[in-house]
């Protein structure tokens, strides 16, 4: 008896992602939409995940104006996003009213398909998102987030596959972000699965740890429906296995997708020029890396690590960070490593690795060890847990839903944007996007219509030694209506303009206080006290954003605080930030 295999291709969102660090243009995906929509996949993942936060934070690019324009030039195809439950697509989580409007607003806009998962595999996370997407008769794809650890057992996976079909989910995705699900493993997890539930079963599995094709190849023969792969020039490395790969195996059998090679062949010739044009953000992790079947790694994560290392002077550290990440993952409660908890216990390690362990705890780590992300898989560190609950001055962990406790803020939210931008009227979308990201939203919208960036093929030249960047002859910062900006004069004569990334004009010359430093690279999200505070040593005084997460920086002594920079400048480590008088 035939089972025709459905295909899920990742190459307009999860491969760049995790490839690329997000940073494919709009433009570079509509040149080949009329060659995707024809091919017959049972969607297009295009959305979500982080390129909503790279269109605006990198690309200078609409994240709504992309999805609307992929749906308009790929009208037979559906399209498929990625939306973290309660978190959507922040690093928080959003008030009941916030989560329905987003969702109304996506599907408005283009989304066929709502892939949810909660980091913690905690569904409570996940109810408002199922009630609003039913609302507006879209699928539900519920996602069961996969990790190997003493508490996440196959048991434990099939009882949540029956919850997520109880709830409402239309199909479910076993989310495998890191590559971990091995073969036989797979064939167990799917079988049981497939016994337990009538709805459909996706497979998603990165190639980083070499074993995703055999998973996909066991997860099919188990009964999966579906599979998630990526477009040969974006696979394999952090990404997936290949689409005319998984094609080819699966042909001439009671498996096969029905899908041209051929065509898929031109698909892959078109990215694989287009992967050129991006090689400045290329990843150096694409081949095998078994490391992560100890650290969990996520595919995305792996290269968003290796930036955040390079804004901190620290690449040559990334084993340490591997190393420290097993231990936070244990010290918190095992989460599964997967947006946003992927991003707080990297960044985490990364200031453990910096600073000492524990010695700097970020917002939203103290937020997971308190409960108000959900419930972890186990029990946290009982001493981490009392000292978060000291610095948020809470009583006891969050044991409801924790989104119980967030009152509606979608009004005030469009009050507070409305103020900002001396605008009566705003749209949806405007306003989603500043729910997510507020400081990078109100940056955006003042250069959104500059249009995106241009991003062309790197000008470094081969040597016998490998890679060498094309030197430049001079370099001078300019100022500009009190904005730096980095000139550099290279050999050949040609100008490269960018801003500075150290400063955003001219900071206050101390006044021969106790000067406070950046302690990490970033940017300024908030001014803890007002300017001539009287403070006392261990007050928190600027909540830097490092890496995608809040840092609290309090100072030493007591005195009257001064600032040296302002909510939304752009600062380099060691960078003065305030004084203490």
């Amino acid at each position: 008896m035939k089972k025709k295999i459905f295909i899920t291709d990742v190459v307009l969102r999860d491969a760049h992602q995790s490839l690329i660090a997000t940073r494919m243009l709009t433009g570079d995906m509509t040149a080949i939409a009329d060659k995707l929509n024809s091919i017959g996949y049972w969607s297009l993942e295009a959305w979500g995940g982080a390129t909503f936060d790279s269109c605006i934070r990198f690309l200078n690019e609409d994240p709504w104006e992309r999805v609307k324009a992929l749906k308009k030039a790929i009208p037979d195809t559906k399209i498929q996003m990625l939306l973290r439950g309660q978190n959507l697509l922040g690093y928080r989580h959003y008030a009941d009213d916030v989560v329905e409007k987003f969702i109304e607003t996506a599907a408005k806009a283009g989304v066929d398909i709502f892939r949810v998962f909660d980091a913690l595999n905690d569904t409570r996370n996940m109810t408002a998102s199922f009630k609003a997407i039913k609302k507006t008769g879209k699928h539900i794809q519920g996602c069961i987030s996969y990790a190997v650890t003493p508490v996440h057992t196959v048991t434990k996976y099939v009882e949540l596959a029956i919850e997520l079909e109880k709830m409402g989910s239309d199909s479910i995705c076993i989310k495998d972000m890191s590559g971990l699900l091995k073969p036989f493993e797979a064939f167990k997890l799917v079988s049981e699965i497939k016994k337990n539930t009538k709805i459909p079963l996706c497979v998603h599995s990165h190639a980083t740890t070499g074993m995703s094709v055999a998973t996909l190849l066991k997860s099919i023969e188990a009964g999966a429906d579906i599979i998630d792969t990526a477009i040969s020039s974006l696979s394999m490395g952090t990404s997936h296995s290949p689409t005319e790969t998984m094609v080819e195996i699966l042909k001439n059998t009671e498996y096969d997708t029905d899908l041209d090679t051929k065509k898929l062949a031109e698909i892959a010739d078109y990215f694989r020029e287009i992967r050129k044009k991006y090689s400045d953000f290329e990843s150096s992790f694409t081949g095998v890396d078994p490391r992560i079947l100890l650290s969990q790694v996520p595919g995305g994560m792996l290269s968003n690590l290796e930036s955040q290392l390079k804004d901190q002077n620290a690449a040559d550290r990334i084993d340490e960070v591997l190393e420290e990440i097993q231990i936070i993952q244990k010290d918190f409660g095992y989460p599964p490593l997967v947006t946003p908890t992927s991003q707080i216990v990297g960044t985490q390690a990364v200031f453990n690795v910096l600073f000492g362990r524990y010695e700097r705890l970020t917002a939203e780590s103290k937020c997971l060890l308190t409960g108000k992300y959900g419930k972890t898989p186990a029990i946290p560190n009982a001493e981490l847990v009392k000292k978060a609950l000291t610095d948020l001055k809470m009583d006891h962990s969050v044991t409801c839903r924790p989104a119980d406790e967030l009152p509606n803020e979608l009004n005030s939210l469009k009050e507070e944007l409305k103020e900002k931008i001396s605008s009566a009227t705003i749209t949806d979308e405007d306003l989603m996007t500043y729910a997510m990201f507020p400081q990078i939203a109100l940056k955006f919208f003042e250069t959104r219509d500059n249009g995106p960036v241009k991003i062309e093929p790197s000008k470094k030249k081969k040597t016998v030694n490998g890679e060498e960047p094309v030197k430049t002859a001079e370099a001078y910062i300019v100022n500009v209506d009190g904005k730096d900006f980095k000139v550099s004069v290279r050999e050949e004569g040609s100008l490269v303009i960018a801003m500075n990334p150290g400063t955003n004009g001219e900071k206050p010359a101390s006044k021969g206080g106790n000067v406070l430093k950046a302690p990490v690279s970033g940017t300024t999200f908030k001014l803890a006290r007002n300017e001539g505070d009287s403070v006392k040593a261990g007050d928190t005084v600027v909540i830097l954003e490092s890496m995608k997460m809040e840092l609290e920086i309090k100072c030493a002594t007591d005195g009257i605080i001064s600032y040296m920079t302002k909510p939304g400048d752009t600062i380099r480590q060691g960078d003065p930030i305030a004084e203490i008088l």
